[in-house]
């Protein structure tokens, strides 16, 4: 049967680098949701960028919306948006916390 060679767990330093280029990598997936979410609030419903930003930053972050969408195209993109940022939401959690569960997984497996 195959014997897979064991790594060292990695160093403390090596950890909080991956820990942080994870975080970076999130916070650029962030920015880039959130300008998709207000130019389309702002081009589909009307509403002045600063009221976009804001329900794009609560529909981004889980909370939901506060403008009230009129527009039939407001509509349609809020809708697709909301749905959009869960998945983005959702995703951007595993990635932070990857390190982390197989750092976890990487230590269980050394002490076998």
């Amino acid at each position: 049967m195959y014997e897979h060679k064991r790594q060292p767990l990695a160093s403390p330093a090596v950890f909080r680098q991956r820990i942080m280029k994870n975080v970076f990598i999130a916070l650029i997936i962030m920015a880039i949701c959130l300008a998709i979410g207000v130019v389309g609030y702002h081009y589909t419903s009307n509403i002045a960028w600063i009221d976009s930003f804001h329900n794009a930053s609560m529909i981004l972050s889980g909370m939901g919306p506060v403008v009230e969408i009129t527009t039939v195209s407001g509509k349609i993109f809020s809708s697709i948006y909301a749905l959009f940022s869960g998945v983005v939401f959702l995703s951007i959690v595993g990635f932070i916390l990857a390190p982390a569960i197989h750092r976890i997984f990487h230590k269980l497996n050394h002490e076998k």
